[in-house]
């Protein structure tokens, strides 16, 4: 067995791992209400059943990232696939940093089923060893990536304790018009996670069926003299294409439901690489996203904040609050190194320039400006409880779409790493 075989297998052992520990993290917090013995000490007992558990699979994680370090011989955050599956590395990391000071298992009910999304996210791109663009090929990618990715992980740990404060403190049973507004917002935040989880599904379900499809399509290009060039280019479906990409031909497509031709074609503004494959991915995934969240409310009989708000009781919302500031505030400081200083050092011996107003580097500036507003509302304004709460959600959204948005709409200099 090659040392990348090795890698893969402790990977999805790491996988395996996540979701046991999501398990016994739910067994922990939701089954101390039929528990016959005291609930404190069966939330105890099984939270660190739960944090152990959660504890092999970052080990595995970690051994699966050196390993295939190792084995290709290069960082393994060169591609979409490698860079996710550190992310959520790198959430577990902060997880477990941020569980060993607050000891509240409640806390892993959250960041695991987030790492795990993440994580089968990665999974639909390519997972072979991609060759480095000469770009690529720096010290400072490696200090760059893996310390923006640390601080987004943090960010990732404050959202997911601002979710919980605002799932906490949202009465589901108040009938009035400001109440119904927060249930509408935290109700669309969960909605929004089950379009992801959706996407997953989709993904894998038309990988496991073999579909396929083929596109032929026109580009002009234009050079440093300003001469105009046209090339072809091939794109390959694996989802149903709803979506054709733009100026584009069929080669070959396999009909589903009776849809033998794509049904539209996407927008010319959208110019990012495989930007009408990833239109096609995301229609895709608000389909099945809507469709097992109209699942989901259908077996419950009610909205899913209200079906979580329970398991909610007896926790401190001020702790909540308290373990979302400073997930935050520790990440801060790592992304404005990661992000931003690194950034520029290696845009700079990348490309000869500190800042070029490229979308990736627009979207992280945007993302730290938004935390730094943050921190400053939190400390200057006295901004706590449900604004805290609801910024701290809102800046991983825009997290979120640095990462994968800009790749899908606009072009740049980083749009390598959407394929």
């Amino acid at each position: 067995m090659s040392l990348l075989d090795f890698s893969s297998d402790v990977f999805l052992a790491a996988f395996f791992l996540y979701c046991f520990a999501f398990l016994f993290y739910m067994i922990a917090i939701a089954g101390k209400k039929w528990s016959n013995r005291d609930p404190q000490k069966h939330e105890k007992k099984w939270g660190k059943i739960a944090f152990f558990v959660s504890s092999l699979g970052l080990a595995a994680h970690l051994t699966f990232f050196f390993t295939r370090w190792i084995g290709s011989g290069q960082i393994p955050t060169s591609n979409m696939y490698e860079f996710m599956t550190f992310l959520g590395m790198a959430i577990m990391i902060a997880y477990t940093i941020v569980f060993l000071i607050y000891r509240k298992p409640i806390l892993g009910m959250f960041a695991l089923p987030l790492t795990v999304i993440i994580i089968a996210y990665a999974s639909v791109f390519p997972q072979e060893v991609q060759p480095l663009i000469p770009a690529l090929s720096s010290i400072w990618l490696k200090v760059h990536v893996t310390t923006a990715a640390l601080g987004e992980a943090f960010f990732a740990v404050g959202f997911a304790a601002g979710l919980m404060y605002l799932l906490r403190v949202t009465d589901f049973n108040d009938k009035g018009k400001r109440a119904r507004k927060a249930q509408f917002w935290v109700e669309f935040t969960l909605y929004a996670i089950t379009v992801i989880i959706g996407f997953i599904i989709v993904v894998f379900a038309f990988r496991a069926a073999g579909y396929e499809a083929d596109f032929t399509r026109e580009k002009a290009l234009v050079d440093d003299k300003g001469v105009v060039q046209t090339i072809v280019e091939d794109e390959h479906y694996t989802l149903p294409p709803i979506v054709k990409p733009y100026n584009s031909e069929v080669v070959a497509m396999q009909p589903f439901l009776g849809m033998e031709q794509p049904l539209f074609q996407a927008p010319d503004w959208m110019n990012g690489v495989s930007a009408g494959r990833k239109l096609n991915t995301v229609i895709w995934s608000i389909i099945a996203g809507t469709i097992l969240y109209g699942l989901l409310r259908l077996a419950f009989r009610k909205r899913l904040g209200a079906v979580i708000h329970p398991f909610m009781d007896g926790i401190d919302p001020d702790d909540l609050d308290e373990i979302s500031y400073r997930a935050i505030a520790i990440g801060f400081p790592i992304f404005t190194l990661g992000g931003l200083i690194f950034a520029m050092i290696w845009a700079e011996i990348a490309w000869g320039r500190f800042w070029g107003w490229d979308p990736k580097e627009v979207w992280a500036l945007i993302t730290w400006l938004f935390y730094s507003a943050y921190l400053h509302f939190r400390l200057s304004r006295g901004w706590q409880g449900r604004p805290s709460a609801w910024l701290a959600v809102i800046g991983f959204v825009i997290v979120l779409f640095t990462l994968i948005g800009v790749n899908l709409i606009i072009a740049g200099l980083h749009s390598y790493a959407g394929v």
